[in-house]
Order: structure tokens, then C-alpha cells, then sequence
């Protein structure tokens, strides 16, 4: 379970044939703090989809910390009726979503694959959208747009709900993953995957509710900490005592783990920004590197979605370079270091061509870099 539910794609290998809260240009008075760890999160997937880490998850979990980034998002969105603010997250997320698929459901058609009404995911990803074998690669991270999805459509009761009882409705979003790994298995279909995931992340998303209403920075350090820790430890306790029955210490297939680290990794750094206003404002001064921060946030949803494409299109694209012997004299081809490398060439030329359709989306001046 998770965003990299796949092995890395290796460098050197032939094509096998056969699941963001989008963001906007950083303007003064952005929070640098989040943006910095919007953009490491992005990094670290692209990164484990290049090379498989299994401790990936355990130093960053960048799920955990986007689905809580997007939960203060959205409870200060909904200072607004709820409606317009619903209607807006929509039409953010779904044209670049179109965008992107309209070439990946292209080449699955090209490939011989014939979709039935599942079709409609890809018009409104409520459910996983259908797809072949060959596209796998591309469209199993499609998890996290119909994950968020579901957190945007539910926020206006579940923040109704936290304000009743902030604390208790914060710590209870927990059950619903113990529950469903101790009391009752949801089915392996569209509809249990995505409880399970909803389940999963519901606390970050929550948390993000606490740290915008101010909730997170009334707690004690003591209190905070001690859970934090707590949870951090359970989930690596429960990670590495199943490593047998799942075959990994991945948090991304263990639904526990992945839900009680994040849970205890989140809290720590929200509470840092909330409690002692940690900011990363001194950015500003580094410019290529505030630059770089910047243009991730504003094209988060599209570096997301392509990010995959352009790492599987990396392996016949290092293949060619084998035939020329400079390359092969001169080049590591072999490395999946050289693999990243290239894969994040070709995502910079997808934000180049497509990055305008967020633009569009957020209703702004299409421009090439934001």
C-alpha cells in the first residue's frame, strides 16, 4: 500500500511490456517551511521510483507529510463556503489529471487495451481508474489523486467534526487503521483499497486541521513528544516485527506502520513550525535554491504525475546511448544514479510542456516556469 507500490525501474533494462495538493507560485508571504517540505517530499518519490529504497519511507515519509500539508490547505480554504471551495480543488486537480491521461489511456488503447465502464475514474478518479499490464508502471500512483480526492469531498464534515472535540477527534483518526488491520480486512477491491488508504493518512490530514486552527500549538512539548515518539515506535516495531509475513520492511506495503510513522513524523515537524515557529524565510536569500523550491510548489500535481513516465521512458533512452561509444567509454549508463539523473531531465521537459495546464487550472497567466 502506498505511493510506490512497484520496484524501482533499473537502468539497463528493457521497457516491461506487457496510484498533490497543487500548488502555487511562491509570492512573499508564502510559508517557505511547507513549501521546502512539499518539495522534499516530491524529491523523495521520484527518488525511491528510481531506486526501490525500503528505508525511503522511514527517513521521509513524504505521503504522510503531503496528506498533512494539504489538510491545513484545506482548512484554511474553508474559512470560504464549502462549495466554492470543493468546486476549486477540483478544477485544480482534474485538467492536469486529464492532461496527463489523455496520453496514457492513448497508448494503453494503442497497446490493444479495452477499458469497460471503469472508464469514467478517468474522467473523476473516485475510484482507482482501470488500466493494462503494459501501463502499470504509469498509472498505479494514481492512489494518491483519488485519496486526496476523497479528503477534499469529506473535509467540510470532518473539520465540523474536529471542532467539536479537537484532541479526542485527533487521536481517534487512528482507530479506523487499527480497526481495519485487527477487527475487519476491507475487501481487495476499488472500494476497500480506497478506505484502506483513507484510513491510512486520515490522521495526517486531520493533524493538518490541528496545526491551522491552532490546536497543535496549545499542546504541551511533553505531551507531543511522548506520542509522537510513541507512534514512531510502534510503527517501526510493527514494520520490522511483520517483516516476514510482508516480505519488507517497506512502510508503503504495511497500512500500520505506514499510518503510526507518518502519524508520529508529521506531528514533530508540524509541531515545530506551530510551537517554535521554525521557518525556512532565510531561503529567500539562496535564490536558485528558493527558485527551485517554487517552482516545485506551483507544478507539485504535474511533477507528480509525470514523474513516472519519465523514468520508465529513461530506460530505452540510456538503451540507445549504449550504442554510441563515447557514451559507453564515458558514461556511467549502468547507475541507477545516471538513471535519476535522466529521468529528471525529461520530468523538467514535462513541466516545460504541460506545467501551463495548472496555470490554467488555478485560473492564471499560463506561463512556461512559474
Amino acid at each position: 500500500m502506498g505511493a510506490h507500490r512497484k520496484g524501482p525501474v533499473r537502468a539497463g533494462q528493457a521497457v516491461r511490456a506487457g496510484r498533490v495538493e497543487a500548488g502555487a507560485p511562491a509570492p512573499s508571504g508564502r510559508d517557505r517551511y511547507f513549501d521546502t517540505l512539499r518539495a522534499l517530499a516530491l524529491v523523495r518519490v521520484v527518488a525511491y521510483h528510481a531506486f526501490g529504497w525500503p528505508w525511503a519511507g522511514l527517513v521521509f515519509p513524504s505521503m504522510g507529510v503531503m496528506f498533512g500539508l494539504a489538510g491545513t490547505l484545506m482548512a484554511r480554504s474553508l474559512q470560504r463556503p464549502a462549495a466554492t471551495v470543493v468546486r476549486s480543488r477540483l478544477r485544480r486537480l482534474l485538467p492536469p489529471f486529464w492532461c496527463w491521461g489523455l496520453f496514457v489511456v492513448g497508448a494503453m488503447l494503442v497497446r490493444g487495451w479495452m477499458p469497460g465502464w471503469q472508464i469514467v475514474y478517468w474522467v473523476v478518479p473516485l475510484g482507482d481508474p482501470p488500466g493494462s499490464a503494459w501501463g502499470e508502471q504509469a498509472w498505479e500512483i494514481l492512489w494518491y489523486l483519488r485519496t486526496y480526492l476523497w479528503f477534499v469531498l469529506l473535509s467540510p464534515l470532518l473539520l465540523r467534526l474536529f471542532r467539536l472535540a479537537p484532541v479526542p477527534v485527533l487521536l481517534l483518526s487512528l482507530a479506523p487503521i487499527v480497526a481495519f488491520q485487527f477487527l475487519w480486512q476491507p475487501p481487495e477491491n476499488r472500494f476497500g483499497t480506497g478506505l484502506l488508504d483513507l484510513a491510512t493518512y486520515l490522521f495526517c490530514w486531520v493533524l493538518g486541521f490541528a496545526h491551522r486552527d491552532g490546536v497543535l500549538a496549545r499542546l504541551k512539548p511533553a505531551a507531543v513528544v511522548v506520542l509522537s515518539l510513541a507512534a514512531l515506535a510502534c510503527g517501526a516495531w510493527y514494520a520490522f516485527a511483520h517483516r516476514a509475513e510482508y516480505g519488507t520492511y517497506d512502510l508503503d506495503d504495511i497500512p500500520l506502520a505506514q499510518a503510526f510513522w507518518s502519524a508520529g513524523f508529521v506531528t514533530l515537524l508540524m509541531y515545530s513550525k506551530a510551537r517554535l515557529g521554525v521557518d525556512f524565510s532565510g531561503l529567500v536569500r539562496l535564490r536558485r535554491l528558493d527558485r527551485l523550491v517554487s517552482v516545485f510548489n506551483a507544478r507539485a500535481v504535474t511533477v507528480y504525475l509525470w514523474h513516472e513516465l519519465a523514468l520508465v521512458l529513461a530506460v530505452p533512452l540510456i538503451d540507445r546511448c549504449w550504442d554510441v561509444p563515447a557514451f559507453e567509454a564515458y558514461l556511467p549508463l549502468g547507475s541507477q544514479w545516471f538513471l535519476l539523473a535522466v529521468g529528471w531531465v525529461l520530468v523538467a521537459g514535462f513541466v516545460l510542456l504541460f506545467g501551463w495546464v495548472e496555470d490554467v487550472a488555478a485560473r492564471r497567466r499560463p506561463r512556461l516556469l512559474p
